[in-house]
């Protein structure tokens, strides 16, 4: 890691802060093919959404069952759920490896836009550091609402709530750290657009022909049943008309004995 923002720093001519920057962007460019299996992993969760849900209602009172029947799915369909967390696991090992560079290698420091004094310092040593801890939740916010579109909504609100509680264990990193991450958020973000914009969003429950059949009305005749005689819809009998009372003419004289 310190070769690489050395390379950056010397060769290229870029301020450290800058070298950090030009770094993420490098390992973003890298998880490119990464970031487009998350995208089509997320379509396909989206288009078979229905059909899982249905899976789920059906062996909800058998969790092994279930595990079995969704992976039984997943292979069936090539969908690899673990695909959406594949560039977030990929990045790892370069935030680990860049907090030991600013913790160790004391000439790694610098300022930042004239603004953060010191990018080896920890995100609250200056006011600076303060400004760059809201970026990123906000960043981390919207990265989330772009990229979590096929997440439970229970699951992708809390995934929009931690970033605000991760801001205080976040707030003891170097300078240098919030940096990474926020412009990795806001990468996120860039991406989250031109994907809604080039990529056609996959119709829920795409391929899952129900069948649909023909509004039934008052007029619509009834339909047979099993054994082939016609379910006869009760029709209440209309009441007869009225008319007028029937007159009996009476004959004149009295009747006979």
């Amino acid at each position: 890691m310190k070769s690489i923002l050395n390379f950056f720093h010397g060769n290229v001519g870029l301020p450290w802060s800058w070298s950090i920057v030009a770094l993420t962007v490098l390992v973003r460019i890298v998880l490119v093919p990464l970031t487009v299996r998350q995208i089509h992993s997320m379509q396909s969760l989206q288009a078979h959404g229905p059909e899982m849900k249905a899976i789920q209602q059906k062996y909800k009172g058998d969790r092994a069952k279930l595990n079995e029947e969704l992976m039984k799915f997943y292979r069936e369909n090539h969908i690899n759920p673990a695909a959406s967390c594949l560039p977030l696991l990929a990045q790892f090992p370069v935030f680990i490896a860049l907090y030991l560079t600013l913790r160790h290698a004391k000439e790694v420091n610098g300022s930042f836009l004239h603004i953060v004094p010191d990018i080896s310092a920890k995100g609250t040593a200056h006011w600076s550091g303060y400004v760059l801890l809201a970026i990123y939740a906000g960043s981390q916010v919207a990265s989330t609402y772009f990229m979590g579109a096929t997440m439970d909504k229970t699951q992708r609100n809390l995934m929009m709530v931690l970033p605000l509680l991760f801001i205080t264990v976040v707030s003891r990193f170097p300078t240098g750290l919030i940096l990474y991450w926020m412009t990795t958020n806001l990468w996120t973000v860039g991406q989250g657009l031109v994907t809604r914009r080039l990529v056609p969003r996959t119709p829920a429950g795409k391929g899952v022909t129900a069948p649909i059949g023909p509004k039934r009305s008052s007029r619509t005749p009834p339909r047979e049943s099993g054994n082939g005689a016609a379910a006869a819809d009760t029709e209440k009998p209309k009441p007869a008309a009225s008319r007028p009372p029937r007159r009996v003419k009476r004959k004149k004289g009295g009747s006979r004995r």
